[in-house]
């Protein structure tokens, strides 16, 4: 595809390093480019349309031959009427059969563009830097994915054949009207200039309206996304009515331009339907002073009538596809919007090659500084060296940095001063497909496809036998979850792993780290939300996985660091301490506080689990 996204894409693969930002285009221009690759598909889709048009409009003028030159001639030829009759219903036949040939060629054309304008807007999608996701709700490029990829397939489905069939349909019967009178045909002819004025002056009020209503539908459906997604947080707080009057106003909102957006379109319209009867009563009054005088024939002005009812069904049928028209360009145009943002996160455009076999797991951060975008910075000059094989806790308040620092090694973010480095090499420099082969993470909520358990442990890479995912979740001890399942490892998942507890999906993520053998392993707070039993299972796990590689365990609770071979303490984006668990603690500063801290949180839940059990107890005995 010719487009400057494409062009962009095929220069950064070939490693000229160029970067040039693709060019604004017209919602015609970007479609043409789409359109290009099936240019015989539209020819025949063309073909096929001028042969149903000249099918339909040679009906009238046979009628007008048969009224002229049979009827009011007063001849009784009746051979001559039913081959008029044949010939009509020889072409309305054809003009079936091509209307129908040309529906089928031009959706068949049409489905292909859009299936491949879906799947090229998902793939930009998820090449698109962490950053920008931050910026942009997933509401909105849900819109995006669903709603304006439909407004393009409704082009394609309505307003492309409308404009092709009814366009070439208003010429013809233009050129018919001349033929049969110049007069008229020119009479006739001055509508135009009229229609064009209107068309003008409803366009620019018409496309404000249609983006207004796109706009609040994208608002919407952003606020049913993000509300879905913390439902337990509104139910817990009980925001259900707060929220829905934010919903009512949001929705309202929608209303008021969807009724604006109606009533633009039925006022364009009504108003065609006012000039088409204005039009054809003085084309009665005129041309039937023509025929009383004897200077046309009667079958001319019946045909011219014809013609002219004919002559406002494409104009009708075009106005009433200026809505979806409307609607489809600015989707058009949101769409290259979303294509024409570039990711920040790039691969260098001479990349480092890398024999993962050989990589040891050295991690340096060379004084790193780096902030979100204009804001605060989170580091400023941080040193901190990893050597191969070792266990590295890193602990520390919220806002600390902790995630942060994990987000620089995976890559998600560039740093804006100083260097990360894996065995020598900067993060920068390795491809970045590379990168997350080398670097696996585990967050605290691991995230499970709707899917079977064999395609979640290989993120769906058939690649990997289904052998290797056993034999990874026996090491892992995910086997014993797994052989408690009817279908076993065929078990379909619902998305997000609902029904499975949180240490369940843990160890189906710890699996996942098996089977990509990464030789440095990232847990993001990966024990935070998970009870002291589940919390010793995941830990046996975390043994298992960590061993041979570098560790980095991001915790909450420090039961989970306390093995570690070094503990970092952060604080500002600063380290502060950094020791084993037991120099901390001789330290008697920031970690041995928080160690303090945690120690007092594991005895309250402790002894809130033996006041449950005690009040179980009582329960249990009446029910022998």
């Amino acid at each position: 595809m010719p487009t400057a996204v494409n062009n962009w894409q095929t220069d950064q693969k070939a490693g000229n390093g160029k970067q040039p930002k693709p060019e604004y285009k017209s919602a015609f221009r970007i479609l043409k480019s789409y359109i290009n690759p099936h240019r015989k598909t539209f020819t025949l889709v063309t073909i096929c349309t001028i042969i149903a048009i000249a099918s339909e409009l040679f009906q009238p003028y046979l009628v007008k031959i048969a009224i002229d030159d049979n009827l009011m001639a007063g001849k009784n030829d009746y051979s001559s009427l039913i081959v008029i009759c044949a010939i009509y219903l020889g072409l309305s036949i054809s003009s079936l059969f091509f209307t129908y040939l040309q529906n089928n060629l031009l959706q068949d054309a049409g489905q292909s563009i859009v299936s491949r304008i879906r799947k090229q807007l998902f793939e930009h999608i998820t090449r698109l830097s962490m950053s920008y996701f931050d910026k942009t709700s997933s509401g909105s490029l849900i819109t995006h994915v669903s709603s304006d990829t439909e407004a393009v397939n409704q082009f394609f489905n309505q307003v492309l054949l409308t404009l092709l069939r009814d366009g070439l349909t208003l010429i013809s019967i233009l050129v018919m009207m001349f033929y049969l009178d110049t007069t008229l045909g020119l009479y006739c002819l001055l509508l135009l200039p009229i229609i064009a004025l209107i068309a003008i002056g409803f366009r620019s009020f018409m496309r404000t309206t249609y983006q207004m209503a796109r706009t609040r539908l994208s608002r919407l459906v952003a606020f049913v996304a993000e509300n879905l997604a913390g439902m337990s947080l509104i139910q817990v707080f009980h925001q259900q009515k707060a929220q829905g009057e934010l919903y009512k106003e949001r929705n309202e909102d929608y209303f008021k331009a969807n009724v604006r957006e109606i009533r633009t379109a039925v006022t364009f319209n009504r108003t065609f339907d006012l000039l088409g009867n204005l039009t054809i009563a003085f084309v009665v009054w005129t041309g039937g002073k023509a025929v009383l005088g004897d200077t046309m024939e009667f079958g001319v002005l019946y045909a011219f009538i014809t013609y002219i009812r004919q002559f406002f069904q494409p104009i009708n049928a075009i106005t009433q596809q200026w809505n979806t028209l409307q609607s489809a360009t600015v989707a058009v145009n949101r769409i290259w919007g979303i294509l024409d943002v570039e990711p920040e996160i790039k691969d260098a455009a001479k990349p480092v090659k890398i024999n993962h076999d050989a990589i040891k797991g050295r991690v340096d951060f060379n004084r790193i500084s780096f902030s979100y975008g204009n804001g605060t910075p989170i580091f400023r000059g941080l040193d901190l060296h990893i050597n191969p094989g070792e266990m590295v806790g890193i602990v520390g308040t919220t806002g600390a940095g902790k995630s942060s620092l994990m987000s620089l090694l995976c890559r998600f973010y560039d740093v804006n001063e100083g260097s990360v480095q894996i065995d020598g090499n900067d993060v920068r420099h390795i491809p970045q497909a590379e990168l997350h082969r080398i670097v696996g993470l585990v967050q605290q909520e691991p995230y499970l496809y709707a899917g079977s358990i064999i395609d979640n442990v290989r993120m769906f890479d058939e690649s990997i036998s289904r052998e290797d995912v056993v034999r990874a979740c026996e090491f892992v001890g995910a086997d014993q979850l797994v052989s408690r399942m009817a279908e076993g490892y065929d078990t379909r998942l619902s998305e997000k792993g609902s029904g499975l507890s949180a240490g369940e999906r843990q160890l189906i993520s710890f699996a996942r780290i098996i089977v990509f053998r990464p030789k440095i392993l990232i847990l993001d707070e990966a024990t935070a939300n998970l009870d002291s039993q589940t919390e010793q299972l995941i830990q046996r796990a975390l043994q298992v996985v960590s061993e041979g590689r570098t560790t980095i365990v991001i915790a909450h609770r420090l039961s989970t660091i306390m093995q570690a071979d070094r503990i970092i303490v952060l604080s500002h984006g600063s380290i502060v301490e950094s020791g084993t668990h037991a120099e901390l603690i001789e330290l008697q500063g920031v970690y041995e506080e928080l160690y303090r801290h945690s120690q007092g949180e594991a005895a309250a839940a402790s002894e809130a689990e033996s006041a449950n059990e005690s009040a179980a107890a009582p329960e249990a005995h009446t029910i022998r």
